[in-house]
């Protein structure tokens, strides 16, 4: 098993996760099927995907959809996307 350390990026959106979506979403309903909250779920991802800006080091506030199809933030140099040179996240 890898440490947060090591894997940070999944823990970072774990984190996310629960403090954007769960907490507020089982606050705010009471949900009768798993296809509620999984629908709920769905739509959260798709706003968090391709609405977000997100904040890596080499991210230029890039949503992260953007960032998987390679497009350009505006006011980004040279630097690669979310990914370094050497292969690991920032």
């Amino acid at each position: 098993m890898k440490s947060p350390q090591t894997n940070g990026i999944c823990e970072r959106f774990h984190k996310t996760v629960l403090s954007e979506f769960y907490r507020v979403a089982f606050r705010n309903n009471l949900y009768t099927t798993l296809a509620e909250p999984q629908a709920d779920m769905d739509g959260w991802l798709a706003v968090y995907n391709e609405q977000w800006p997100h904040q890596g080091r080499w991210c230029y506030g890039r949503t992260a959809a953007a960032d998987v199809r390679g497009q350009r933030a505006a006011g980004e140099g040279e630097d690669p996307g979310c990914v370094t040179r050497n292969g690991h996240d920032q």
